[in-house]
């Protein structure tokens, strides 16, 4: 079956060491080894102008390959991670990506790492993503010559005080958020002392007007530019990409409405955008756009929304007052965020965000795949309460409601909703996988390897098999996380950054198959066995993240769309698994008002194969490649659809499963024998979405 260029080989041995630059050796700065001084050229193979001096790719593919990598990690600069003793730096995450040893806490005396990690496979690209919320108080409190470095409130955030009325490890924040006499508001109570964190910064740690902390905030903004720029490769041999990033953390209430903010290149704004000085979407939104879009100096940029499984209803649900707007306001923040948030991260250590069945307004069959990973769920027993057309609040605190608007399938119908409503779909989102890990080890996404996501608080198989210290997230409950696929000419800043903003991604829930998705309207039934499948997807129609062009004169009325996917071949020590079934998701707005779905089998489907839970080796058939021509045959022109594409693997284990089974039967904790604790997973990949608009639209 064909499918072009996914990417099975990695291009080494660059011509000159970075350290013939350097009075000291590439390693002792961070620096990885073998990579080779850029040349300037003027542009790739294809002709394309790079947006910073770099050698020419060696390995271009003007049809595109399949690169692998992770933009969602965290590292000792994060006030989380940093609170669970992770002491990776942006340098040893990089390192890791590319194939490096990682040690991981708990330390001993000495200092020394009393585990490490190390990936099976190193991973195309990758960006640090660290929280710019207290970015600069977290830097100062664990600094020992700075000015605060003794102060009460960097101890208590060090954990070498208790934090005020004996609240847990979270409690520690309050060393770094304004003073209970300051918000008027109950330290003994967690809710209050972690919704601080929108209040503001502490007066004692960071002086007057935060002078301070933003000084450091810059000071540490620097070092992980530099440790960044280090570690891309712009050598001809294309080997990594490193990218340029921050989280904007958004947590109103304890909803989860957090943002990665990506660049393009070196180009970047002096100062991240925390959510103490920017607390609405919005005005991020116009800070990027204003200081990066329009800086004039080649600065490029876009946010990804994640997590929208814990927002309550908020990261893509219209409140009543957004609504309320002039019209023309409405329409230009939808046009404003469509063009800053391209992608969407869907599925991550915390859950997963596509769907959930038997949410309000919405019709259609249930869909047995959309249990997948669904954290609330699982951690609380039972689903959380609907809430319906509304928002809600406490998704971090296990609380609250959750609404069809946390999860992407249906806010992609939202955005058809409203290009119907104000002309403009601020939902239209590619996707990707992330890991959100807190151990300074992007991409560490192996099921059966997985060394857990939170510094010492989970770094035994008894803690990760525990409840862990959060009401919303019972440590057996998270997961590994995924991954992100582009579809890139080269492996370059440019070419990876462009197939973001065209949305030609794609998501895994950890594992390496791939995937391709087009659609058109002359597409022939007979495409799969066609050699040049891709070539033509590209030439008569578009590929993911695309939108179907007006049908053309003497074109059926109805879209086509082909799936062609590839297993993940794994390594010889751990083979990937075998692929079930390929599918097409498609979403509308009915008649009735009602968010529609429908789930088609267009290759492969059910059958036989299960895995042994002793041995977890897999059982039964199943397909190395899958490959399927759909014509839809409800299609409306006049009615504006989404399409996307999901393939599964055959069921594996589960990473709990293999834990239980490594340790012996009596050290099993309880949760090892519930029933809540899912045995077995079926990997997958999600690709970025196809849309249909009426022509009069």
């Amino acid at each position: 079956m064909p499918h072009a260029t996914a990417r099975t080989t990695r291009n080494t041995g660059a011509a000159l060491a970075l350290a013939l630059l350097f009075a000291c050796s590439a390693e002792e700065r961070g620096a990885p080894q073998g990579f080779a001084p850029a040349r300037v050229d003027a542009q790739n193979a294809s002709g394309r102008p790079y947006s910073e001096p770099r050698a020419a790719c060696a390995d271009h593919d003007p049809l595109r390959q399949a690169l692998f990598g992770e933009l969602h990690l965290h590292t000792v600069h994060s006030m989380d991670a940093n609170m669970w003793d992770v002491r990776g730096t942006p340098d040893d995450a990089y390192r890791f990506a590319r194939g490096l040893r990682l040690g991981l806490a708990p330390y001993d005396a000495e200092g020394a790492p009393m585990r490490h990690a190390q990936l099976e496979r190193p991973l195309d690209f990758a960006a640090v993503t660290d929280h710019a919320l207290f970015l600069g108080a977290v830097s100062l409190c664990r600094t020992p010559n700075s000015p605060v470095y003794a102060s009460q409130r960097c101890q208590i955030y060090r954990g070498e005080l208790p934090p005020p009325g004996g609240l847990g490890i979270f409690g520690r924040l309050a060393g770094l958020v304004p003073s209970p006499e300051e918000s008027g508001l109950d330290s003994s109570d967690y809710a209050a002392v972690v919704s601080l964190i929108t209040t503001g910064r502490s007066k004692d740690l960071c002086g007057e007007g935060d002078a301070r902390c933003l000084a450091q905030m810059d000071t540490v903004w620097r070092e992980i530019q530099e440790a960044t720029e280090r570690h891309y490769d712009r050598s001809s041999a294309c080997s990594f990409s490193s990218f340029h990033g921050y989280e904007y953390t958004a947590t109103p209430g304890l909803a989860k409405v957090h943002r990665n903010v990506i660049f393009r290149n070196g180009k970047v704004p002096a100062r991240p955008v925390s959510f103490i000085d920017v607390p609405e979407a919005v005005e991020l939104w116009r800070r990027l756009q204003r200081e990066c879009l329009d800086a004039g100096n080649g600065c490029d940029v876009l946010a990804i929304p994640h997590n929208s499984n814990l927002s309550n209803g908020r990261m893509f649900g219209i409140s009543a007052d957004a609504r309320a707007l002039p019209r023309g306001e409405q329409a230009a923040r939808a046009r404003l965020r469509r063009n800053l948030e391209p992608l969407v991260e869907l599925t991550q250590i915390k859950g997963d965000s596509e769907c959930r069945n038997g949410m309000f307004g919405v019709s259609g069959a249930a869909d047995e795949f959309c249990a997948y990973e669904k954290i609330r769920v699982m951690t609380h027993g039972k689903p959380p309460e609907d809430c319906e057309e509304g928002m809600g609040f406490g998704a971090l605190g296990g609380q609250g409601c959750q609404a069809r608007s946390d999860f992407v399938r249906y806010a992609l119908i939202e955005g058809l909703r409203e290009a119907g409503r104000i002309g403009v779909n601020p939902y239209q989102m590619g996707f990707i996988g992330s890991s959100d890990a807190h151990n300074a080890n992007p991409g560490d996404t192996n099921e059966r390897s997985y060394e857990g996501w939170r510094g010492a608080l989970d770094a035994t198989p008894a803690k990760r098999l525990g409840d862990g210290d959060s009401a919303a997230i019972a440590n057996w409950a998270g997961n590994p996380g995924g991954l992100m696929g582009a579809w890139a000419e080269e492996n370059s800043r440019d070419s990876i950054f462009d197939a973001m903003k065209r949305r030609e991604t794609f998501a895994t829930s950890g594992t390496r198959l791939t995937a391709r998705f087009f659609g058109g309207w002359n597409y022939t039934e007979s495409l799969c066995e066609d050699a040049e499948l891709v070539k033509r997807g590209y030439a008569e129609g578009v590929p993911m993240g695309g939108e179907l062009p007006p049908p053309q004169s003497g074109a059926e009325v109805a879209p086509t769309f082909v799936v062609s996917a590839l297993r993940d071949p794994g390594t010889a020590a751990q083979p990937g698994g075998l692929l079930q079934r390929a599918q097409i998701v498609k979403g509308w707005v009915g008649a009735d008002g009602q968010f529609h779905q429908r789930v088609v089998d267009v290759a492969g489907g059910a059958n036989s194969a299960d895995v042994n839970l002793q041995s977890c080796a897999p059982r039964g058939p199943g397909h190395g490649a899958l490959c399927g021509v759909w014509r839809d045959p409800d299609f409306n022109p006049q009615q504006r659809a989404v399409y996307y594409a999901r393939v599964l693997e055959n069921p594996s284990c589960r990473w709990s499963t293999w834990h239980c089974n490594a340790l012996p039967e009596a050290e099993r904790p309880a949760i090892c024998g519930d029933a809540k604790l899912p045995k077995t997973i079926q990997e997958r990949l999600w690709t970025s979405p196809i849309w249909f608009n009426p022509p009069a639209s």
